[in-house]
């Protein structure tokens, strides 16, 4: 695999993957549901390595770039199921942050 991938790449492999290794797809509420114990997951090393809570001893040695991958994973599997293209759904999105907060954040005072 390449050091680098595109969305439109990741979405291809994990389909792949999952039509020849994970055999399919769960359904589509079932995978909304894997991807809040997935945030979940994130959640809770976000809060040990920078909030105020202390590890457990199943949470250390938890990887938080692993963590947010498997967050990625699942929405891509339900771009995928749904009929998403990530790469135009990204760009829209960059045109409407650039057009409806174009000035926002920088006369946001409690940013400064």
């Amino acid at each position: 695999m390449k050091d680098e991938i595109t969305l439109k790449e990741a979405q291809e492999q994990v389909d792949h993957w999952i039509k020849t290794v994970g055999v399919r797809y769960f359904n589509e509420l079932t995978n909304m549901t894997i991807l809040m114990e997935e945030v979940g997951e994130l959640a809770r090393i976000m809060s040990r390595t920078y909030g105020e809570q202390s590890f457990k001893e199943s949470d250390k040695g938890k990887d938080l770039g692993d963590e947010m991958a498997d967050v990625l994973w699942v929405l891509i599997c339900l771009a995928n199921q749904t009929g998403v293209d990530l790469t135009v759904a990204m760009k829209k999105n960059f045109e409407k942050k650039n057009v409806r907060d174009i000035d926002r954040h920088k006369n946001n005072e409690k940013l400064k």
